[in-house]
């Protein structure tokens, strides 16, 4: 007897950790046949992963994200959202929820592919079903993924919690900032915020006696050292 798709998406699925480059894929989207990541080129990009089309939390992400979607274009990061509904469902969603008004703001028309994996090959390379959760739906997943297509960050919510976009757009600026300007980013950084510097450059008695050292670095303790936002 040949076991169910999703049976057989479980068998040896696995989840991609950070580091390592993201698996490749092809499938039929509401934009057409997609190569993954190929197609997205030298972009970031961001898989998310929901469980079902036309049920309420997921509608509400997937509006969010089409008023948020401009913003990540500006960020040079292009979004891709899968699940193992058909594409005719992901087509009718789509169309219904580009005629949706939430939280009293105009409708945005969605400019970002829906992927059809009705035979879960994509949650099989991504480890999008949780057995415990259930059989047959994928967790929440969000793969950011860099113009060098290796994983940045992994994210799994659970199928009664929404996510936070905003929270997804701060930690694809964290991580072009902290590979511009090599430095890290401390809890709760913001985009302007003052950043971590790895390696301290200055010793203590130039950070005390050189105005032009103490404008642009501090220290808290010997544990932290930050550079002054920009």
């Amino acid at each position: 007897m040949i076991a169910p798709f999703w049976a057989q998406a479980q068998d040896d699925s696995r989840i991609p950790l950070i580091g390592e480059k993201a698996p490749s894929f092809t499938a039929e989207t509401t934009q057409g046949t997609l190569n993954f990541p190929r197609d997205y080129g030298r972009n970031w990009k961001i898989l998310f992963s929901h469980p079902r089309d036309f049920t309420p939390v997921c509608s509400s992400e997937i509006i969010e994200l089409s008023q948020m979607q401009e913003g990540f274009k500006e960020l040079g990061v292009k979004l891709a959202v899968v699940s193992s509904d058909t594409l005719s469902q992901h087509k009718a969603w789509v169309k219904t929820i580009n005629e949706l008004r939430y939280k009293d703001r105009q409708p945005v028309k969605i400019d970002f592919a829906l992927i059809d994996d009705k035979n879960y090959v994509v949650a099989k390379k991504y480890g999008m079903m949780h057995r415990p959760v259930s059989t047959s739906e994928y967790v929440r997943g969000v793969f950011v993924i860099d113009g060098k297509n290796i994983v940045r960050a992994v994210f799994f919510y659970p199928h009664s919690v929404g996510r936070n976009m905003e929270e997804i757009k701060r930690t694809v600026i964290a991580l072009q900032t902290t590979d511009k300007e090599l430095v890290y980013t401390p809890a709760n950084w913001m985009p302007g915020d003052d950043v971590l510097v790895p390696y301290f450059p200055y010793t203590d008695k130039e950070l005390k006696d050189d105005p032009k050292v103490a404008d642009n670095f501090y220290n808290v303790g010997h544990l932290m050292h930050f550079r002054k936002s920009k």
